[in-house]
């Protein structure tokens, strides 16, 4: 179990590979249109606000110990207590600045919100997005777990990184030199020295051990990211699991990458530790150093009471944004390696892209035309070799043959899944390279083998085929297909839910949903890509009759697994190895007493049964 669950780690996709300063600096720089967005004049505004909100915040705190000084000095003895109203105003001062530094922290954040919540969601549309236009091979090659965490950590990420990088870091250094400028000014420079080089010992002990940790983190991200995909994979195949009984298999392939995880975390936790400890003794002893300097000043006269407390007030003041310094920092390190990720997910390109300059198809009831068409999905396999057939407009050309030998490829290559190696596909004499994949895609309706359905309501998922598509149009739609019986005996209708991946539904009922919503798409050109090969005979008979129904004046291509189904097609293509072996009619297939024929003999010996038996 342990070594499967190390196999797995080391390939699992979105594991993070090691990135370099320059590409979290242009990682970074991808935040800046939305800290700044084009054509949102209302939101550049928030930003413009935000920062003056920052630099009256940082006014405050500067006046805030300087307010406590004066008040300490007024009310030190000297036989004046008519001036008493002096010492007070100063207090009431005092409290108006604390409440005024607090108030512009707060407005900043409600004010710069907007600003930071519409670049999430910008941010999450962008990703989702092109995670749907990547090409089909990145996703039977991904764990859907893995990437949904990299998305969930990355637009955490956004909002963290938006925030430290226009609200801690230039803020904090402008507190700090405002700060060691005011103890220049008012006593010797020591004081000023001193306050420097606390800050560059602490600024520099905290980078140096961050540093060290961002390794830590990537590993972490790389054991949370393999949990989640497992965790996932178990419950999306939760029959299969329950099939073969295997919960406890489950449990503790999950157990295994947690128990990583958990070390990785711990470890972390570790050196975080360690980190805050060293950064606590720095800044302690600088606080003590600098202590010692005012009271030293103090007992010999040259420093006031109220000196001392203005001395020691900056540096616990300084303390606090040093702190956050060091948070921000490692936050930001964090939050870098978390968006990178999903910064890599944004600039991956997909396989499949429409040429520039590609038009929609303009006859997307043409003649399909495979001309010589090879292909492979790695160089060392070949799949599809030579293939060439013709499907004139409103046909039907069926494809027969054993598992592996290419009849699903070729679907997908019409479909524009992949782009052949060699040769073309055209439609109406125009090669899909040529032509936009939304409006080739338009132009065909698919029935799968397997119909996943979303977790939503009846309603929902047969108007999927067509959103914008009216009730009239939709209840019409699963009448054709045979459905709308079964749903209005529904107690729910057509608001019954359907369950994950539609398990509350019978095979045969997944399928007629699958051609409902084919039928309110109304496509030019049908796939049927072996639709009732996992179905009972007697569920198939009537699927059957829907699809002939629906294939009626529509160009089709029919995978099957069973002969049976395929009989009246205009044509049978026979794929061995990725060849056409042979070809024609069913009545002229059998006379020819080839490849074909035997299939038939075996599917015909007192059973149905698939080619592959």
């Amino acid at each position: 179990m342990r070594s499967w669950a190390s196999v797995a780690m080391r390939d699992a996709p979105g594991a993070p590979a090691p990135a370099s300063g320059a590409d979290q600096l242009k990682a970074l720089r991808s935040l800046g249109p939305h800290l700044w967005p084009k054509g949102e004049p209302l939101l550049k505004a928030r930003v413009v606000a935000a920062l003056c909100l920052v630099f009256l915040a940082k006014l405050f705190n500067v006046a805030i110990p300087l307010l406590l000084k004066r008040a300490v000095d007024a009310l030190a003895p000297h036989g004046h207590m008519a001036l008493i109203a002096a010492p007070l105003g100063l207090v009431a001062a005092y409290g108006a600045a604390r409440i005024g530094s607090q108030g512009s922290g707060e407005i900043r954040d409600m004010v710069f919100a907007p600003v930071v919540q519409r670049a999430v969601r910008r941010t999450a549309i962008e990703t989702l997005d092109r995670l749907h236009g990547l090409s089909l091979r990145f996703h039977l090659e991904r764990y859907t777990g893995g990437v949904s965490r990299i998305m969930d950590r990355g637009l955490s990420a956004v909002e963290v990184l938006l925030g430290l990088t226009l609200f801690n870091v230039a803020p904090i250094l402008l507190e700090v030199t405002l700060v060691s400028a005011i103890l220049w000014r008012l006593f010797n420079p020591a004081f000023a020295a001193a306050t420097i080089a606390v800050i560059v010992g602490y600024a520099a002990f905290t980078f140096a051990v961050t540093q060290r940790r961002v390794s830590m983190r990537r590993e972490m991200n790389r054991q949370d990211n393999l949990a989640g995909a497992v965790a996932t994979d178990s419950l999306i195949n939760y029959e299969t699991v329950k099939y073969f009984g295997a919960e406890h298999h489950e449990v503790a392939r999950y157990d295994a990458a947690k128990r990583d995880y958990e070390r990785s975390a711990v470890k972390n936790q570790a050196t975080l530790s360690g980190l805050n400890i060293g950064q606590g003794l720095i800044m302690t002893a600088g606080l003590v150093a600098v202590m010692m300097m005012a009271a030293v000043g103090v007992a010999h006269g040259r420093m006031t009471v109220g000196d001392f407390v203005l001395v020691n007030a900056y540096m616990l003041q300084l303390y606090q944004p040093l702190n956050v310094l060091g948070v921000v920092y490692r936050s930001l390190k964090q939050s870098l390696v978390d968006y990178e990720q999903m910064h890599r997910l944004l600039r991956t390109e997909a396989e499949v892209q429409d040429r520039p300059g590609a038009g929609p198809l303009v006859d997307p009831g043409g003649e399909i035309v495979f001309e010589d068409v090879g292909f492979s999905y790695e160089p060392r396999r070949s799949i599809l070799s030579g293939v060439s057939f013709r499907v004139p407009p409103g046909r039907k050309v069926a494809l027969v043959g054993t598992s592996g030998a290419g009849k699903s490829t070729i679907a997908r290559l019409l479909f524009r899944f992949y782009d052949a190696t060699s040769g073309k596909v055209t439609i109406g004499g125009e090669d899909l390279r040529d032509v936009t994949q939304a409006s080739l895609r338009a132009a065909i309706g698919v029935v799968p083998q397997d119909t996943v359905l979303f977790n939503d309501t009846l309603y929902y998922n047969i108007a999927y085929g067509r959103p914008d598509a009216t009730r009239e149009e939709v209840v019409e739609a699963a009448r054709l297909a045979h459905l709308h019986d079964f749903v209005a005996a529904l107690p729910d209708g057509y608001e019954t839910m359907v369950g994950e991946r539609g398990l509350k539904l019978s095979g045969g009922e997944k399928q007629r949903v699958a051609i409902a919503r084919v039928i309110l798409k109304r496509p030019r050109i049908l796939i049927f890509d072996e639709a009732t090969s996992a179905l009972d005979t007697k569920t198939e008979q009537g699927i059957q009759e829907s699809l002939r129904e629906l294939a009626i004046g529509h160009t089709s291509l029919v995978i099957a697994h069973r002969l049976s189904t395929v009989t009246d097609a205009d044509e049978i293509l026979v794929l061995e190895q990725g060849r056409i072996i042979e070809r024609g009619t069913h009545a002229g297939l059998l006379r020819k007493d080839g490849v074909y024929a035997g299939m038939w003999a075996r599917q015909h010996r007192g059973t149905e049964e698939p080619v592959e038996a």
